[in-house]
């Protein structure tokens, strides 16, 4: 039998959403398959990893706690990806957001002001948006690559938080861990469900899938963005500036990003470390892809990798795996999307290879007659 791809001529509606679930089956059975090599019983690794954490009301919270600085981010770069605007940087604006908003709990570490938290909300979009403005004023200025800039500063980011930790905002009373002082009261998220962490930043995820739904759906710039993403020369004839899109895209991005750092620091961290993200910036590039850049289907699909990480702690107390399962089970699932996405496109036909000769050899006897 001979496996062809054949062009569908349009794109399958079916296969957009049946995509990331056949991704998604694939990447359990990789990994049952990887837990055996490992010397695990893959049933009970399976269960250790996805069901185990949604078990209790305290692993449904964290699932929750999780998702939030997933889904903000996801559905930041995902306004982005549909303008054709790559922001890889993520994690370098989540770093700056939660600078910008922490170093202002710290300035005001004695106050008591009810102002002060709505005040390091603000600081925390800004800092992540004025992070996101370097490549847009690279790319719209220069015509530099926000794929390559937006990556480099990520790094850059986290080099200026280790030195402030190890430095000017070190705690004096830290006992010399590289870390600052804790967040007072005022500044920190409150909770929303007592007896777990769930905190005000979750609802404030939820509500930016509604806007982010509103904006697409409703609103000049969404369809602007769309039609940017989806024919650039449509775009440019009806009008619509390219480089304000480009700015507008990094920007809400930037934001989006920052402000996960700052609720993420102010509620779960509770203070400015070294550690603050465990690669929230990068994992939400698959969320949003995971998602179909979709604001509903990036909270599921936040929903899914944050399922990754409880799971990956779970697997790593009850089964002694390393902690880096939880990044090849994210590396797998990319992987399989990537692949399984191909079936958008085209459609897989199964030929006979006698068949498949004869319809070769066909026109070579008619050339000879």
């Amino acid at each position: 039998m001979l496996i062809r791809l054949e062009p569908r001529g349009r794109r399958s509606a079916v296969w957009t959403w049946c995509s990331p679930l056949l991704a998604l089956l694939l990447t359990l059975i990789a990994a049952a398959v990887i837990f055996r090599v490992m010397g695990k019983d893959p049933a009970i690794a399976l269960y250790t990893f996805f069901v185990a954490p949604l078990t209790t009301l305290n692993g449904l919270a964290e699932l929750l706690v999780k998702a939030a600085p997933l889904t903000l981010i996801g559905i930041g770069l995902a306004l982005g990806f549909r303008a054709n605007v790559w922001n890889i940087g993520a994690e370098g604006q989540y770093t700056m957001g939660a600078l910008a908003g922490g170093g202002l709990a710290l300035w005001f570490f004695d106050s008591q002001s009810p102002f002060l938290l709505p005040a390091m909300i603000v600081a925390g979009v800004l800092g992540g948006m004025a992070w996101a403005a370097i490549p847009a004023f690279l790319r719209t200025r220069f015509n530099a690559s926000e794929i390559l800039t937006s990556l480099m500063l990520t790094y850059v980011a986290q080099q200026i938080l280790i030195y402030l930790v190890t430095g000017p905002w070190k705690d004096p009373e830290g006992y010399g861990f590289p870390q600052s002082r804790l967040f007072s009261e005022s500044a920190t998220l409150p909770i929303l469900l007592p007896e777990t962490r769930v905190h005000l930043g979750v609802a404030i995820a939820f509500l930016a899938v509604l806007l982010a739904w509103g904006l697409l759906a409703k609103t000049m710039i969404g369809f602007q963005l769309k039609v940017v993403g989806q024919a650039p020369r449509a775009a440019r004839y009806a009008g619509f500036s390219q480089t304000a899109l480009i700015w507008l895209a990094l920007l809400i991005g930037g934001g989006a990003a920052g402000l996960a750092g700052l609720l993420e620091v102010a509620s779960t961290v509770g203070q400015l470390t070294p550690q603050i993200s465990p690669g929230y910036g990068f994992t939400a590039i698959i969320v949003a892809f995971l998602g179909r850049l979709h604001p509903v289907g990036i909270l599921f699909a936040a929903l899914v990798l944050a399922l990754s990480y409880l799971g990956g702690e779970a697997a790593q107390i009850q089964l002694g795996l390393p902690n880096a399962v939880t990044g090849i089970f994210q590396g797998i699932l990319l992987f399989f999307l990537l692949g399984c996405d191909i079936l958008i496109l085209y459609r897989i036909r199964l030929r006979r290879r006698v068949a498949a000769h004869a319809a070769k050899a066909a026109p070579a006897k008619g050339a000879v007659a």
